[in-house]
């Protein structure tokens, strides 16, 4: 990862552990791993929701006064006109990236994960029913998204296990159960939620500032082929629900502040609660690369087999909460929102194999002969994503699985 990428300007938030295994609040910074708790014992960082804390939880649900205030605060400390006192207190806190193990941010309550790329929403359509209008009539007015599991979210790094479950024969005769041939991936952002709000309250899109702390790249495995058999009527079930991998670091909103841009014109217009007075689409670019276990022993390096940028989207995170809440359904803090996959509609802005090889019908060659239509055992996938405006980067390191049997 590019030390640039974690300058002043970003800071993000995760949990690390050292030797000792206890597990702690950190930010990342240049090469380096900035101990909080180092810092609150040293009197010169004043957050005692960090203090002795394994998860983000306590600090999300703080709110956004008191994350930009620590935000600052670190700023200070990390940058050129802290004290010698300070500097001492950094210096004492601060690891090597290689010292320390991460783990995931929050203890994540509830999960949801949403369809809101249009491009990606049409390629589906395109290639489910073809000859048919790619967009569900629904599409242009909802931001459509599913309930998956929380127990199943695992930090970068963790293999990921194939799936078994109930598919389809492709003749259509019976259905069998086996592992899954169809395994993909989803290139996604998530969202976390700090405060939340009471049972019954909708949260209004323009207040979405107040309640979200950040992104993490999220890669949303997927069986397709069990997909395929068990979505109607009800939608995706097993086929989602066996792992999901987010990285380790939350970039906060403030850091992201610079890089909000106009998100696209939506016609028709959506009704009047998924409406926002403010832009919130971020011009954040990624990237997703393969390395086959055949690639690593004869040292291929991985295979950046997709390019994209987040500002398209079609539904933004602001209209994904007040639609979330609109019903009353309550939001805690550490609660994770999935962006749904994050497509272009030119081929290699894709952010899924079923759409990179068009489910199978164009296979994506690769170093050494081999080839891919969806993911075998032992493949690694790594994505990545920064925003950079002239001298200006953040950077969200990068989400990695291998695939194992």
């Amino acid at each position: 990862m590019d030390p640039r990428d974690f300058g002043l300007a970003n800071l993000p938030f995760g949990i690390v552990s050292d030797r000792t295994g206890r597990r702690r609040p950190a930010v990342a910074f240049e090469d380096r791993v900035i101990d909080l708790d180092a810092l609150v014992d040293a009197n010169v960082l004043d957050e005692e929701s960090l203090l002795a804390a394994e998860t983000l939880n306590a600090f999300l649900a703080r709110g956004r006064a008191e994350w930009s205030a620590v935000r600052a605060r670190l700023q200070h400390l990390l940058g050129a006109e802290a004290d010698h006192t300070e500097r001492a207190a950094v210096a004492r806190a601060s690891f090597s990236r290689d010292a320390v193990t991460m783990h995931l941010p929050v203890a994540v309550g509830d999960y949801v994960d949403f369809y809101s790329s249009i491009e990606h929403a049409t390629n589906l359509g395109r290639i489910l029913r073809p000859g048919g209008d790619p967009l569900l009539p629904n599409y242009r007015h909802i931001p459509i998204g599913y309930h998956g599991r929380s127990s199943t979210i695992v930090t970068s790094g963790t293999p990921v296990r194939r799936p078994h479950g109930q598919t389809m024969s492709p003749e259509g005769d019976a259905p069998s159960f086996g592992p899954s041939r169809m395994l993909d991936v989803e290139l996604e952002l998530g969202w976390l939620a700090g405060p939340g709000n009471v049972h019954g309250e909708p949260i209004a899109a323009d207040d979405a500032c107040d309640h979200v702390f950040g992104y993490v790249l999220l890669n949303d495995w997927s069986a397709r082929d069990i997909q395929g058999w068990e979505y109607q009527p009800l939608g995706p079930f097993l086929s989602k629900s066996f792992a999901t991998s987010i990285s380790p670091w939350i970039v906060t909103l403030d850091a992201l502040e610079p890089f909000r841009v106009a998100e696209p014109a939506r016609d028709p217009q959506p009704l009047p609660y998924l409406r926002t007075r403010e832009p919130w689409s971020y011009d954040i670019e990624l990237e997703m690369a393969l390395q086959t276990a055949r690639m690593r022993e004869h040292a291929h390096p991985p295979l950046t087999i997709s390019r994209t940028n987040f500002r398209s989207m079609y539904w933004t995170l602001a209209q994904q909460l007040a639609h979330m809440t609109s019903n009353g359904s309550a939001v805690r803090p550490g609660d994770l929102f999935g962006t749904g996959t994050i497509s272009g509609s030119a081929q290699g802005t894709q952010g899924s194999f079923i759409e990179l090889t068009w489910r199978g019908r164009d296979p994506l060659a690769l170093p050494g002969g081999e080839s891919r239509t969806f993911l075998e055992d032992g493949d690694t996938v790594i994505m990545r994503g920064r925003a950079v405006r002239g001298d200006v980067r953040v950077g969200f390191g990068e989400v990695t699985g291998t695939v194992v049997g």
